[in-house]
């Protein structure tokens, strides 16, 4: 891959201002602890003098603590993503920053103490791991980049299950600055990491939404998916990791996040009705109108959420305002649509009353002053009257929004916001003057609220990418669901297997590793003090290892066993008692199967395989059996034919992946 001039000098401009943020949490992590420090000296002093300088000192503090904050809220509120200049800007989530993490020492350590290998063997997997997280901290803003984060996120649940043990700490610290207020979190909970990732992917959800050319049906698309998305993210964070300590990803400021980004893609929704444009037609109008509410409704929603204690001390001012102006705005466009539908157009015997008045019905919760729908549409001074009333509502709304823009000086850098909000106000002045008439009487009223509804709701959509299936960087540990930091073992033990009797002793099962299962005690293999013990699992026969191998291919490779033997690898798992056995085995035809390597009857009628009594071994098949059964009247016969005469039914090598949060 080599990436274009535009990607790299994109990479370059992501990664100044992530060190600039970066700088910002270290100053403000600075200003934090002296802060803590003069606040401790306060109450500890009973020096006035002291105490007098100290609160002095501690003004300073705070006010350069509020400096950071509005910088970094600056940071938050870049306007850099923007790509479309001819619409009203949406609000991106900025990506959460962390700090290097160095894997290397404490999973070598783990790896040899834990799973008795030497960690050097994996350097270029850990190589790998810190690679991809380093990637992670400055992605792309394209569908690359959410996979990068999403084969990351998928990586952590197989490092979680391999070495994060939930009785254990193995020293790896995770530390994750909060996205609002640059306060760090450090923890070795390998979870913050994972709630983290999903934030970051979100937040670049996000990114991609407001990236998205709005000027066109498919831009428009791209962005309401990519909102969608990004709430289907934050409700998975929300609902998987429910007690992260970083308050950005706190259940209310979560739950405020979601609002925020269904609003904005149900603003898209709206765009992309209104992109071919609004016909001056009295059904359209209503219509439109009633879009425009929705819209006004949700953002109406946001900016309660976002007003509310302590999440208000926390969020940008730039998203208040603009949560605030948005919902003034909308709502005054959905006031100028309801006024053109009663202005511009009067009911004639050719439309249809009853579709009007249903239509207009509908508009209001309660038609204005009591009156019925009918008689509003049939009388053209009413109409007037109560289409002046939304004009002024309108106007007044455009207005409110305008002060808003005003109190914030992040929206007074978007020039076309003000252009637009302009332009809205002077649209509904002209059409209310050129309603109005200076010998007409006017009983002004206030108009009613309108009626959200739309005929596509956002939604939340949780991405596939949640759940991105990768392949397990440390796989050569062994099979997930045996080799897990959950297990405890003993150390490898190699014993010499040697025929005896022309039978090893033991019968193994189950898919890989397989086990150990009906040992003779008094086999050569298990007569010794570091000897089998039942249950052992079979890791390495000779010098290949059988972590990955079920029972057909160990077979395979015992099979040539002769006198002089072959030196086998086991493992124990230590606490049996409280550690159940693995009851998953190999299977056909979805029934159980033990395969021994004493014997086994195969009968393909009913599919069972049961013991039979002990004969020669299947090693040994070939001699010459001078062993008679004393009965074939009261006794089933062995199949001598055998099934190690007869091709030997593929097993499934099946091994279970670790879940994926």
């Amino acid at each position: 891959y080599q990436p274009s001039i535009n990607h790299q000098t994109c990479s370059l401009s992501r990664s100044k201002l992530q060190n600039k943020r970066a700088l910002l949490n270290q100053k403000i992590i600075k200003q934090m602890r002296m802060r803590a420090g003069a606040e401790n000296l306060l109450k500890a002093t009973s020096n006035n003098k002291v105490r007098e300088q100290v609160v002095l000192e501690l003004s300073y503090v705070n006010s350069d603590l509020q400096l950071l904050m509005e910088e970094l809220e600056g940071l938050n509120s870049s306007v850099e993503v923007y790509q479309d200049t001819s619409s009203i800007p949406l609000i991106p989530l900025g990506l959460k920053e962390t700090k290097d993490v160095d894997f290397s020492v404490a999973l070598k350590d783990f790896i040899l103490e834990h799973y008795s290998e030497d960690g050097s063997n994996f350097q270029d997997e850990i190589d790998d791991l810190m690679d991809l997280r380093q990637a992670c901290r400055t992605p792309s803003r394209n569908p690359s980049g959410i996979d990068l984060l999403a084969n990351y996120f998928s990586q952590l649940g197989f490092l979680e299950t391999r070495f994060f043990s939930p009785t254990r700490q193995i020293g790896i610290f995770f530390t994750w600055y909060d996205s609002f207020t640059g306060v760090p979190v450090c923890q070795q909970n390998i979870s913050l990491e994972k709630a983290s990732i999903l934030f970051n992917m979100a937040a670049l959800y996000s990114q991609i939404g407001t990236r998205a050319n709005r000027q066109t049906q498919a831009g428009l698309e791209d962005a309401i998916t990519a909102f969608q998305k990004s709430a289907g993210v934050l409700h998975y964070l929300k609902e998987t990791f429910t007690h992260t300590p970083s308050y950005d990803m706190s259940p209310a400021m979560l739950s405020m996040l979601i609002r925020l980004m269904l609003a904005q893609a149900q603003e898209c929704l709206f765009e992309q009705i209104t992109l071919p444009g609004i016909r001056n037609e009295f059904f359209s109008l209503l219509r439109i109108a009633q879009e425009a509410a929705k819209v006004g409704e949700t953002y109406s929603e946001v900016h309660q959420s976002m007003i509310q204690t302590p999440i208000k001390n926390n969020v940008p001012f730039f998203w208040t305002t603009m949560s605030e102006l948005k919902t003034n705005h909308y709502n005054s466009l959905a006031h100028y649509f309801v006024s053109t539908a009663l202005l511009d157009h009067q009911l004639t015997p050719s439309d249809d009353e009853d579709k009007q008045e249903k239509a207009l019905s509908q508009v209001y919760d309660a038609m204005p002053e009591g009156r019925s729908p009918l008689d509003i549409l049939k009388d053209k001074a009413e109409r007037r009257r109560i289409g002046k009333a939304h004009l002024q509502r309108s106007i007044m709304g455009h207005e409110e929004a305008i002060r808003t823009h005003s109190r914030c000086r992040h929206l007074q850098k978007l020039d076309i916001l003000s252009d637009i909000l302009q332009a809205g106000l002077k649209r509904s002045i002209t059409k209310f003057e050129q309603n109005d008439k200076e010998d007409e009487f006017t009983d002004y009223m206030l108009a009613p609220d309108i009626i959200s509804k739309t005929e596509k709701k956002a939604e939340m959509e949780i991405p596939a990418a949640t759940k991105v299936k990768v392949k397990d960087l440390f796989q050569q540990l062994g099979p997930l669901s045996v080799f897990s930091a959950k297990q405890r073992w003993s150390a490898p033990r190699t014993i010499r297997l040697r025929l005896q009797d022309r039978d090893l002793g033991f019968t193994l099962k189950g898919d890989a590793p397989v086990q150990i299962q009906s040992l003779d005690p008094l086999c050569p293999a298990a007569v010794s003090a570091k000897g089998l013990k039942e249950g052992d699992y079979l890791v390495a026969v000779g010098d290949t290892e059988c972590k990955w191998l079920g029972v057909s291919d160990v077979m395979k490779l015992l099979k040539d066993v002769d006198e002089e033997g072959v030196d086998i690898r086991v493992v124990s798992m230590l606490d049996s008692s409280s550690q159940p056995m693995p009851t998953k085995s190999a299977t056909y035809g979805g029934l159980p199967k033990t395969y021994s390597m004493i014997c086994l009857a195969h009968d393909e009628d009913d599919k069972k395989s049961h013991k039979v009594a002990k004969k020669p071994s299947f090693l040994s098949w070939g001699l010459k059996n001078k062993q008679k059964s004393g009965s074939t009247l009261s006794l089933p016969s062995a199949d001598y034919n055998g099934p190690w005469n007869r091709p030997c039914p593929t097993y499934r090598n099946s091994y279970n992946e670790s879940a994926l949060y």
